[in-house]
């Protein structure tokens, strides 16, 4: 682990490592969350201390998850906890994984993301459709480019890959800043 403590541990995410989550649906647009998944969580791990150097314990059925990370110079285990909650899809699974991915923005991996604008996809950039009552959007996002300055996103742009990658979001603090 590293003595500097102003410094952070991890780097912060790449655009290609955040998913974007319809968030809320109404007739006049949608917002779209983002978040990482636990693979990205993995391999940062990886890339920071070593394969072998970070661990994963489960507890309470997979509610719980404590990452643990060797300190060579304490020579033992820091370890940071959390609890998760399942998910829609696979219970077992997604108890895990959340509880996994909480874990790791104790450690502060992704932590940026708690940062995010709030943002909002007009329904001329987007469709949706009602279904039984409801309002539905099959469209899919993604994160185009992110800049983060002090752990804080800065700059962000979002597209619609349903209608080839049109850029449908963007938000910069420099502009906002200037006027």
């Amino acid at each position: 682990m590293t003595k500097d403590t102003n410094k952070p541990l991890f780097r912060d995410l790449k655009a290609d490592e955040i998913d974007c989550r319809v968030g809320t649906i109404r007739a006049n647009g949608l917002s779209l969350l983002l978040y990482k998944d636990s693979r990205v969580d993995q391999n940062i791990l990886d890339e920071t201390f070593g394969a072998f150097n970070w661990q994963r314990r489960h507890s309470r059925d997979n509610a719980n998850c404590e990452v643990g990370v060797w300190d060579s110079e304490k020579q033992q285990w820091i370890w940071k906890e959390d609890t998760g909650t399942e998910s829609n899809t696979e219970k077992e699974k997604g108890i895990a994984s959340d509880s996994f991915k909480r874990a790791c923005f104790n450690w502060g991996i992704g932590r940026e993301l708690y940062t995010a604008p709030f943002i909002w996809i007009p329904n001329t950039k987007c469709t949706i459709e009602e279904k039984n009552g409801k309002y539905v959007c099959n469209d899919k996002f993604e994160v185009e480019k992110i800049i983060i300055k002090d752990k804080r996103i800065t700059c962000l742009s979002i597209t619609n890959k349903s209608r080839k990658s049109e850029r449908v979001f963007v938000y910069s603090e420099v502009e906002l800043n200037d006027k």
